[in-house]
């Protein structure tokens, strides 16, 4: 659209327009603003931080500073080739250069220019960490916990995590923290842990209306919102873009935006970088590209509810084109469905509980498919080919009582909590015998029980013949350490028994617009498009549908945000 027709609007002038408020756009932004630039951040929803404040708040980062300094060892080279072996034939040298180069100058940065924090998690395994240049920990660091009032008038702006993510309101830190909830009821250490946790989150809901103690996505949202506004960001909620703007050389100008009080004409003389977080809430576009069954209540997303696809909209229709060919369009999940009182189901994505020992997962068909603990990406492509003769891609996580009460399943808590609530809202299937389980849940009885008998005989060796459950760091981290002589593996064989459902879910998309090293967006002809930069999931992903690691969203999203903020700004590296 070219200025002149755009002079009835309100105009505001400034040097960057950002559309997203989740990690890449703030990370953007606060580089730009760092760089000198005058910087507009448009959020079209009226919360702050997207899927981020929805996150684990991992970065997958090789050779960044905070695991160089806890002493773990990497090269480029070797994280060069893990990617290469990762992205396939869809491997882009330039844009994966520029990620190893300037992600660990970008962590850096927001070290010392912000007060975003990470903390390194050594024995954290990449997800493939047998393949070419894979490691068994160290990439991959966790956002540091922060107290909400840092944020003052802004915290009720912030997305909170999903309840039913959370233990009555409590979202519980990753890592050691989660084990000592594992442990309550059984190391006095822990449970005198735990007893603070909850006093204190108690103390603070009386008193607050919410807890106080910010972890994982919502803490890495939160620094980065509190970062942005002390370095003079200004930050619009509620405030969607409508129409990209250019002139009549073709430049990318600034945009129109919708607020509260009217639609604005934002002139942006350095151009706008789209952050809008992919397309997995877009059902229309999700049904074209994903492989598999992606309608509504075929295919279930936690992602945050607006990132339906609007920067990649934007981006071509002014000439941008979104990557085709990726062999998994979104960074699958397996997603059981928890029933609310008001009716409705809402998303659970099933990261951890699947490498713990007696867990298996097995079809209707009665059989396992997988490796259990294996990343939850790779576990949907198990589930999704093996289903494909079915009429419905699902799949059961089985567990006999013992487990279910040590270490909980999904959405159900591991002991002292109460878990009949969830038999009774039927999320949480019950059998007295394999048998009655099977009756009960649709499963092949004959199968099912033959299954589990070799399960447990295979236990009984401590090796998994079938799958392998328990052979790579990755699978060992989620496992518990304090079984030998395999982590990941216990019997089935203490009644009753129970299953939860699950269907195939993201927690994001990978199949965004193709852009170069600089996060420019590029036209059909494979040139930049002067003035537009995508990020985040809006910029497709380098790994090329492939999922290396925790937090391969976030750590290149932030990444080519700094990129981008900076190049926009005339910094080039």
């Amino acid at each position: 659209m070219p200025e002149a027709t755009a002079a009835s609007y309100v105009r505001v002038d400034c040097d960057l327009l950002v559309a997203g408020s989740g990690a890449s756009g703030m990370t953007a932004a606060i580089a730009a603003r760092h760089a000198g630039l005058d910087v507009i951040v448009v959020e079209k929803e009226a919360l702050f931080g997207g899927t981020t404040a929805l996150s684990g708040g991992y970065l997958w980062i090789p050779n960044n500073p905070a695991s160089e300094a806890a002493g773990v060892a990497d090269t480029v080279e070797a994280a060069r080739a893990y990617l290469r072996h990762e992205a396939g034939n869809h491997y882009d040298e330039a844009r994966v250069d520029a990620f190893l180069t300037q992600g660990p100058r970008m962590i850096a940065f927001l070290h010392e220019h912000s007060s975003v924090r990470f903390t390194a998690t050594p024995a954290f395994s990449d997800y493939h960490p047998d393949a070419p240049g894979g490691t068994a920990g160290g990439r991959s660091i966790l956002t540091d916990p922060v107290d909400a009032r840092t944020l003052g008038d802004d915290l009720p702006k912030l997305r909170r995590p999903r309840k039913e993510l959370t233990l009555y309101g409590l979202a519980i830190g990753s890592g050691k923290e989660l084990w000592h909830f594992y442990r309550a009821t059984q190391r006095l250490e822990s449970a005198l842990y735990v007893a603070r946790r909850l006093a204190r989150h108690g103390f603070e809901m009386a008193v607050h209306g919410r807890g106080m103690r910010l972890t994982n996505g919502n803490a890495l949202a939160a620094r980065l919102l509190r970062s942005a506004k002390d370095s003079g960001v200004a930050i619009w909620l509620d405030s969607p873009v409508t129409q990209l703007l250019k002139d009549d050389s073709g430049r990318v100008t600034g945009a129109l935006v919708q607020t509260a009080n009217g639609q604005r004409h934002i002139m942006a003389k350095c151009g706008v970088i789209l952050a809008c977080g992919g397309f997995p809430q877009d059902i229309a576009r999700r049904t074209k590209v994903y492989a598999h069954k992606a309608a509504e209540g075929e295919h279930w997303s936690a992602s945050s509810p607006g990132n339906t696809g609007d920067g990649i909209r934007l981006g071509e229709a002014n000439g941008a084109r979104a990557v085709e060919g990726y062999p998994n369009a979104g960074a699958w999940a397996p997603t059981s469905l928890v029933p609310r009182a008001d009716g409705g189901q809402a998303p659970f994505p099933h990261f951890i509980d699947r490498g713990k020992p007696g867990v298996i997962a097995v079809t209707r068909a009665g059989r396992r498919f997988v490796n259990e603990a294996n990343s939850y990406h790779d576990f949907v492509q198990a589930m999704i080919k093996a289903c494909s003769t079915f009429t419905t891609t699902e799949a059961f996580l089985l567990v006999d009582h013992r487990t279910l009460r040590k270490y909980g399943l999904g959405y159900v808590k591991p002991a002292p909590l109460p878990y009949k609530s969830a038999l009774r809202s039927g999320y949480l299937i019950k059998g007295d015998t394999l048998a009655d389980l099977a009756r009960a849940a649709g499963i092949d009885r004959a199968a099912l029980e033959a299954t589990v008998a070799a399960w447990n005989v295979d236990v009984a060796q401590g090796t998994d013949r079938a799958f392998g459950k328990g052979t790579t760091a990755y699978n060992r981290f989620h496992g518990d350490p304090e079984v030998s002589p395999n982590p990941c593996l216990a019997p089935v064989a203490i009644a009753p028994f129970y299953v939860v459902r699950v269907v195939p879910g993201d927690i994001g998309t990978f199949a965004g617009l193709k852009t170069d090293r600089f996060a420019r967006a590029l036209d059909a002809m494979g040139e930049p498009i002067p003035g537009l930069y995508a990020v985040g999931n809006d910029m497709a992903s380098i790994l090329g549908g492939n999922y290396s690691g925790g937090g391969i969203t976030l750590g290149p999203g932030m990444t080519f945000g700094y990129i981008a903020g900076r190049h926009a700004a005339g910094v080039e590296e």
